[in-house]
């Protein structure tokens, strides 16, 4: 008979003696004890040698082993029912909704947008210097996730930070909605859009923030995909209804309705309770023990050195460096569009939902599909999509599309919104990589530094785009040099492919999963598997031994 041996080191590793190889083919049905059960029967009252206890464990045996594929997504899914158990529901209604209303802010935008360029005749070049100045406070968002990691409000760090964004967004859209002189006047209307801006960066990197600590705690990657689906179904339906309600009522009718819409939010938000999403919180002892100054310089510490990793630093300097280095007209496009093409505001609209509607598609697509592709490739292909997709807006101005039998309307509609919704996309990425390899505690100062980053690389290609304007001469009778500044922009779109290496080429793999399937662990899933107490051992007979 043979009998395997149980070694006393690594109860999970099974160890063999030298044997006959004849004897390898028949399986040996062994009992052991447990640690729980100190009056376990033995291998074999007729064997004297000692046998060893163990812990209970499963490992897979040959059968098993093909298998561990379709039993990984049947585990995916028992793991996805027991997280309705610890908060889930409550973190998909506060998050899902908070998203929901961050994309849905296009529609008092598409409001803002109009009002300013009809109401109030700005200069495309102030348009567009308005809707970047007033991206300033998005600049601050280290700032703010430094804040929410260091700082607690009545023992939560996350929704205390949403209620008062989301209060400051219902002042200012309330005070342009309800006091005719606020959007009349430039410096008023400036400083509503900065506390605007203001309350919605502080919710932003909280629910980011949020978002990755939980995925962390419970193993998810990817719920920045879900993020990104619910602000596209909030962008879908904000410019759908923008582009109806600019034509039935007045903008500061619009700026009413997205601050009721904000009040439900802020009551929402309100009445949820940080425990309940089954997040760990610091006791009393340790908020007591330390200050709010040693919290805050702990917290930039641990940026910095977060920062400093060469996993970290290379693929956010890669998307920053390639949104800076684009610049943008789309002020001088969208007065082109409306001044020159006289295209009708649900045109713009439509175009807004279209372009929102394929922001979805394609981040279903990722979740599902493309997650599993090289990063390098997809971040690549989708960098010359969006290139591409600059030429688009060419096309339109140089009126090819009329040659072709495709009417302006038509034209805008269906293409003008891709190169925004190509941009956007870009971004998911990088959110999924930066969430995977964020350190513990670090969650809101990390995603806001890269939310940081980007904003203020948009805001310098905004700039950018002001200056090239300038320099060619484009003004709002005189779009003849329009062309010129989209083939710039093409051209500019192509430079980061460069530097492309600098993108991992693979999302990382978490470090407890690499180990539980290791070269060792898995060849002793072929060994056997233990079920309570009990050892099935199949014996394989194996070239090498067959050889002897």
């Amino acid at each position: 008979m043979v009998y395997p041996v149980i070694s006393s080191e690594n109860p999970i590793f099974l160890t063999k003696p030298k044997i006959p190889r004849i004897q390898d083919r028949y399986p040996v049905i062994c009992r052991c004890s447990l640690q729980h059960n100190p009056n376990g029967n033995a291998i074999n009252k007729d064997i004297k040698h000692k046998t060893h206890h163990l812990n209970p464990f499963i490992v897979a045996n040959q059968g098993e082993v093909s298998t561990r594929k379709g039993k990984k997504r049947k585990g995916e899914y028992k793991e996805w029912r027991s997280l309705s158990q610890e908060g889930f529901q409550e973190m998909l209604g506060l998050c899902g909704l908070g998203y929901w209303v961050q994309g849905f802010r296009c529609f008092p935008w598409l409001a803002l947008n109009f009002h300013m360029a009809h109401n109030l005749n700005l200069h495309p070049l102030v348009l567009q210097l308005v809707q970047n100045s007033g991206n300033l406070p998005m600049v601050a968002k280290p700032l703010y996730g430094i804040l929410s990691d260091a700082i607690y409000i009545g023992g939560a760090n996350r929704i205390p930070y949403i209620c008062i964004g989301v209060l400051l967004q219902v002042l200012s859209w309330g005070k342009l909605a309800l006091i005719p002189v606020a959007g009349q006047a430039l410096p008023i209307l400036m400083a509503c859009v900065l506390l605007s801006n203001l309350g919605a960066a502080i919710p932003e990197v909280a629910k980011d923030a949020l978002v990755t600590e939980y995925g962390q705690k419970h193993r998810i990657t990817g719920l920045q995909s879900y993020a990104l689906m619910a602000l596209a179904a909030g962008g879908i339906l904000g410019n759908l209804l923008g582009g109806y309600f600019l034509l039935k009522a007045p903008p500061r009718m619009m700026f009413l309705m997205f601050s009721v819409l904000l009040s439900i939010q802020l009551g929402i938000s309100l009445s949820a309770k940080e425990e309940c999403l089954g997040l760990a919180r610091p006791s009393d002892h340790i908020l007591t023990r330390q200050s709010v100054s040693e919290n805050i310089r702990k917290q930039l510490s641990d940026l910095r050195i977060a920062i400093s990793e060469d996993s970290i630093f290379r693929p956010l300097i890669w998307i920053v460096a390639s949104v800076t280095i684009v610049p943008i007209l789309s002020g001088s496009i969208f007065c082109y569009q409306t001044q020159c093409l006289h295209l009708d505001p649900s045109v713009i609209g439509m175009s807004r939902v279209i372009g929102q509607l394929m922001l979805l598609s394609l981040t279903v697509l990722y979740d599902r599909y493309w997650k599993q592709l090289p990063m390098r490739k997809l971040i690549g292909a989708v960098q010359v999509m969006y290139a591409s997709s600059l030429l688009l807006d060419l096309i339109l101005v140089r009126q090819i599309n009329l040659g072709l039998g495709i009417p302006n309307e038509v034209f805008a509609l269906c293409f003008s919104g891709l190169a925004e919704t190509f941009a956007q996309f870009k971004v998911l990425p990088f959110s999924v990589l930066l969430a995977t390899l964020c350190p513990r505690g670090c969650e809101g100062s990390l995603t806001s530094f890269l939310a940081s980053a980007l904003c203020l690389s948009s805001i310098v290609s905004g700039f950018w785009g002001v200056g090239l304007a300038t320099f060619l001469g484009i003004k709002s009778d005189d779009y003849s040099s329009l062309p010129v500044g989209i083939l710039i922009q093409f051209l500019a779109a192509l430079l980061p492919l460069g530097w492309i290496h600098q993108v991992p080429m693979s999302q990382p793999v978490e470090k407890e999963r690499k180990k539980g399937l290791s070269k060792r662990t898995r060849r002793n899933r072929r060994i056997g598997r233990v079920v309570v107490d009990s050892v099935f051992v199949y014996r394989r007979e194996r070239e090498s031994e067959a050889q002897k």
